[in-house]
Protein backbone atom coordinates (compact mmCIF):
# COMPACT_ATOMS: atom_id res chain seq x y z
CA UNK A 1 0.00 0.00 0.00
CA UNK A 2 2.44 2.50 0.81
CA UNK A 3 4.55 1.38 -2.39
CA UNK A 4 1.69 2.17 -4.32
CA UNK A 5 1.39 6.00 -2.91
CA UNK A 6 4.86 7.05 -3.58
CA UNK A 7 4.47 5.83 -7.06
CA UNK A 8 1.13 7.16 -7.35
CA UNK A 9 3.07 10.49 -5.54
CA UNK A 10 5.73 10.29 -8.48
CA UNK A 11 3.71 10.03 -11.29
CA UNK A 12 2.23 13.18 -10.51
CA UNK A 13 5.15 14.91 -9.67
CA UNK A 14 6.64 14.26 -13.23
CA UNK A 15 3.37 15.26 -14.50
CA UNK A 16 3.12 18.82 -12.39
CA UNK A 17 5.92 19.14 -13.84
CA UNK A 18 5.77 18.73 -17.66
CA UNK A 19 2.82 20.84 -17.49
CA UNK A 20 4.71 23.71 -15.84
CA UNK A 21 7.14 23.39 -18.00
CA UNK A 22 4.62 23.82 -20.86
CA UNK A 23 2.65 26.65 -18.83
CA UNK A 24 5.67 28.83 -18.43
CA UNK A 25 5.24 28.37 -14.80
CA UNK A 26 7.97 26.75 -11.78
CA UNK A 27 8.26 23.38 -12.44
CA UNK A 28 10.49 22.58 -9.24
CA UNK A 29 8.04 23.88 -7.09
CA UNK A 30 4.96 21.91 -8.84
CA UNK A 31 7.26 19.15 -8.74
CA UNK A 32 7.87 19.29 -5.09
CA UNK A 33 4.41 19.83 -4.28
CA UNK A 34 2.96 17.03 -6.76
CA UNK A 35 5.89 14.75 -4.64
CA UNK A 36 4.50 15.92 -1.18
CA UNK A 37 0.80 15.77 -1.67
CA UNK A 38 -0.18 13.61 -4.85
CA UNK A 39 -3.00 14.22 -6.91
CA UNK A 40 -4.43 16.43 -4.52
CA UNK A 41 -3.19 19.25 -6.32
CA UNK A 42 -4.75 19.32 -9.27
CA UNK A 43 -7.50 22.01 -8.46
CA UNK A 44 -4.80 24.03 -7.02
CA UNK A 45 -2.80 23.55 -10.18
CA UNK A 46 -5.68 24.31 -12.61
CA UNK A 47 -6.68 27.45 -11.02
CA UNK A 48 -2.91 28.41 -10.90
CA UNK A 49 -2.62 27.68 -14.51
CA UNK A 50 -5.62 29.69 -15.95
CA UNK A 51 -4.32 32.72 -13.67
CA UNK A 52 -1.24 32.33 -15.67
CA UNK A 53 -2.98 31.93 -18.73
CA UNK A 54 -5.11 34.98 -17.66
CA UNK A 55 -1.44 37.16 -17.61
CA UNK A 56 -0.47 36.19 -20.57
CA UNK A 57 -3.39 37.11 -22.75
CA UNK A 58 -4.66 39.65 -20.30
CA UNK A 59 -8.08 39.97 -18.61
CA UNK A 60 -9.88 42.22 -21.53
CA UNK A 61 -8.98 40.38 -24.35
CA UNK A 62 -11.00 37.52 -26.15
CA UNK A 63 -9.61 34.34 -26.99
CA UNK A 64 -11.74 31.93 -29.33
CA UNK A 65 -10.04 28.24 -29.25
CA UNK A 66 -10.83 26.60 -33.01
Amino acid sequence: MLVAYIVLNFVCCMFFFVEAIKWAMPAKRWAMIGLLMGPMVLPLFSIARHIQWRKAVGFNNLYIAA
